[in-house]
């Protein structure tokens, strides 16, 4: 590991949309790199997305990632499986600790790392429903499937003034029917934002769910306090916990949830440590994700016999 040719271009962590389309770029740009996926993306969780460009019919999460790691490999390009537990930065490479699915650790060294990572969403708590987004029973993106919900009796739970964005964003834009449920927990809102509520007639229920009704495998209706309450759709605006570690030990810049902060071309304020998708502060969105992925991706090329800013010669 010690020769320059033991040192990739590029390690890219994650094998989401935004891992898989920067691996494709830098396959095309000739470059040495490899993906490291665990295999949780989040995009994983879609079941039908209907704003990806050319898919007018729509297309779901795990058909994306499949497509992109069949457009990858027509490049040769790899997907190793591993977690990558921790990175270590020296003056003209990174190291990353890599575990393999049988607890093994070996070591990659790389001239720069773009970290895919994305993140997970916060699960609301409902009775006997776990994982209620992963399973596909409470949406979590209504600029990903809104159009698809538009006239319906719609639900978004909340426990902030994210939640109260949101249920607006739903009623001015898709539905006049949204209802926004605190799951038990008080909001104490602001006369601002009791008012944006009233203006788009959204209504409050603060109570906790007593019980669920499940019907074809969907939440057909909610009861609390004895009363039922039955919505077409659920969204979920508990926000995302960054998968934003590896960034965060090397001291990257980010805001208060963890989301990295990075400059025009994805990379974070630590030199040659990119990041793109959700990862990074902003709009959670897969064609967003591939756009941060460009932008990496030709950044790293073009730099990539350029030294570092701690190298000498190095800006």
């Amino acid at each position: 590991m010690g020769s320059n040719a033991d040192i990739l271009d590029c390690l890219i962590v994650g094998g989401g949309p935004a891992g898989l389309t920067t691996a494709l770029y830098l396959a095309r740009f000739r470059r040495r790199f490899l993906v490291i996926d665990s295999g949780t993306p989040r995009a994983a969780w879609i079941p039908t997305s209907h704003n990806i460009p050319v898919f007018a019919e729509g297309i779901s999460g795990p058909e994306i990632i499949e497509r992109a790691r069949a457009s990858l490999e027509r490049y040769g390009g790899q997907v190793q499986p591993g977690r990558v537990t921790g990175l270590r930065k020296q003056p003209d490479r990174f190291i990353a600790f890599v575990e393999d699915n049988d607890c093994q650790i070996s070591q990659i060294a790389a001239r720069r790392i773009v970290l895919a990572t994305g993140a997970v969403d916060i699960e609301p708590d409902l009775p006997d429903v776990p994982n209620a987004v992963q399973r596909g029973l409470v949406r979590y993106c209504p600029i990903c499937d809104g159009y698809e919900s538009r006239g319906k009796k719609i639900a978004v739970i909340s426990y902030g003034a994210h939640g109260i964005g949101e249920a607006v964003f739903i009623a001015r834009t898709y539905s006049r029917d949204v209802t926004l449920l605190t799951l038990g927990q008080h909001l104490d809102l602001k006369p601002e934002e009791r008012a944006r509520l009233d203006e788009h007639g959204i209504k409050m229920v603060e109570s906790p769910v007593d019980t669920l009704e499940m019907e074809d495998d969907r939440i057909a209706a909610i009861h609390v306090g004895g009363k039922e309450h039955r919505f077409d759709v659920l969204y979920s605006a508990l926000g995302l916990q960054y998968r934003s570690d590896l960034a965060l030990a090397l001291g990257a810049e980010h805001d208060p949830s963890g989301g990295l902060l990075v400059d025009s071309h994805c990379q974070t304020s630590v030199k040659g440590l990119y990041a793109v998708g959700d990862i990074v502060r902003g709009i959670d969105q897969i064609v967003v994700g591939m756009g941060h992925a460009a932008h990496a991706a030709t950044h790293i090329h073009n730099h990539c016999e350029l030294p570092t800013e701690d190298e000498p010669g190095g800006a």
